[in-house]
């Protein structure tokens, strides 16, 4: 069972061999009174087994801070009532007797994509193309309200010794000195550079964009500005994550549907020289790709390892001399890729505790 958790509503909902089986159930969110909000919780999740039976586990998002191993949530900002902390894992394994797995949406879109979403589709392509190349590794970005992310090494959710691996949006902002990434990254920011701008402060990004488009009046390259800033801060703190993590980055969101805008700065700063003693080098040791650009997926899919014979023998030996990595956008939508990933990170889960009889709290 699952659950997207919001500050205006709560929906609840069923997975089953990777494909929703309920229609979907919606209670008002109650963020401010503690009580109200555990019962609306118990109530949608027991609306759901009534149609499923015997679920297995309860898994879902839930913005943090939080100590998610533990399952115990802690002070929101769009939900007072959970101030001072909750163990909303506990309370739920305890109302319904079955496992509860509880991460932040960052994580699980990251999980999402990697498991079911743009890494298999990438991997299938190059396998199409005869490419031996596979992917292993990749980097979520997610563009909504603020600046999340996620990663998964090898098949495996990051999540950090403390539980904070991922967090993108509180790294440096390469346009305001001083200042997080997300105070140039997410809805709040394209507001608030338009506003600067233009000293209209009316707007909605949505608004915005169309302005960008042409299609609502306003200033059009105000608009077009408030996006390819979001795109120079995202694409610069990418650029640092990625040289770690080294694999496709995918960007999912309600602001991806604005990448037309975002995606020109965001992969010009990944393709950004600094200097060497003096030489330029480029910043990423890697070449990255826009594979939302045709011509560009190509070059990407054609890329191929090159054959030397081993000295002495007859025998050839592959290997890589060109090193690629690939940013797309989500093609499932952010929603549909964090139930999934909220799905898969459960069956994971709870297939290592029958393996190894880990505790519930063990991910």
């Amino acid at each position: 069972m699952t659950l997207d958790a919001g500050g205006t509503n709560l929906v609840f909902s069923a997975l089953q061999n990777g494909r929703e089986i309920v229609e979907p159930i919606r209670f008002p969110s109650v963020t401010d009174d503690l009580e109200a909000c555990l019962a609306t919780l118990r109530r949608g999740f027991e609306a759901v087994k009534q149609q499923v039976g015997n679920p297995v586990a309860i898994s879902f998002a839930f913005p943090g801070p939080a100590d998610y191993r533990a399952g115990i949530i802690g002070d929101l900002p769009n939900f007072p009532a959970f101030r001072g902390g909750v163990a909303l894992g506990p309370f739920l394994e305890e109302a319904f007797g079955i496992p509860v797995f509880i991460n932040n949406d960052g994580n699980l879109f990251a999980y999402g994509e990697a498991v079911a979403g743009i890494l298999p589709e990438i991997n299938q392509k190059l396998e199409q193309m005869g490419n031996p190349r596979r992917y292993r590794n990749l980097l979520g970005v997610t563009l909504g309200t603020g600046f999340g992310g996620g990663m998964v090494a090898n098949g495996e959710l990051v999540l950090g010794d403390n539980q904070m691996a991922g967090y993108l949006w509180c790294q440096q902002n390469k346009l305001r000195q001083g200042t997080i990434a997300e105070e140039s990254v997410g809805a709040r920011a394209v507001k608030k550079v338009y506003a600067e701008l233009t000293s209209d402060d009316s707007r909605t990004p949505k608004d915005i964009f169309d302005i960008a488009e042409g299609s609502l009046a306003g200033d059009q390259e105000a608009a077009r500005r408030a996006f390819e800033d979001l795109g120079t801060v995202a694409g610069h703190v990418v650029a640092g994550c990625i040289t770690l993590l080294d694999g496709l980055v995918v960007i999912g969101g309600g602001l991806s549907g604005a990448a037309k805008y975002i995606l020109p700065s965001f992969m010009r700063e990944l393709r950004t020289k600094l200097t060497f003693y003096g030489s330029p080098v480029s910043r990423l040791q890697m070449t990255p790709y826009c594979l939302e650009n045709a011509d560009e997926m190509q070059a990407f899919l054609g890329h191929r390892p090159h054959s030397v014979r081993v000295p002495g023998t007859d025998r050839m030996v592959e290997y890589t001399t060109d090193c690629c990595m690939g940013v797309a956008l989500s093609h499932l939508g952010a929603s549909r890729v964090i139930n999934l990933g909220a799905y898969y990170f459960a069956l994971q889960n709870l297939d290592r505790k029958k393996e190894f009889g880990a505790p519930k709290s063990y991910f």
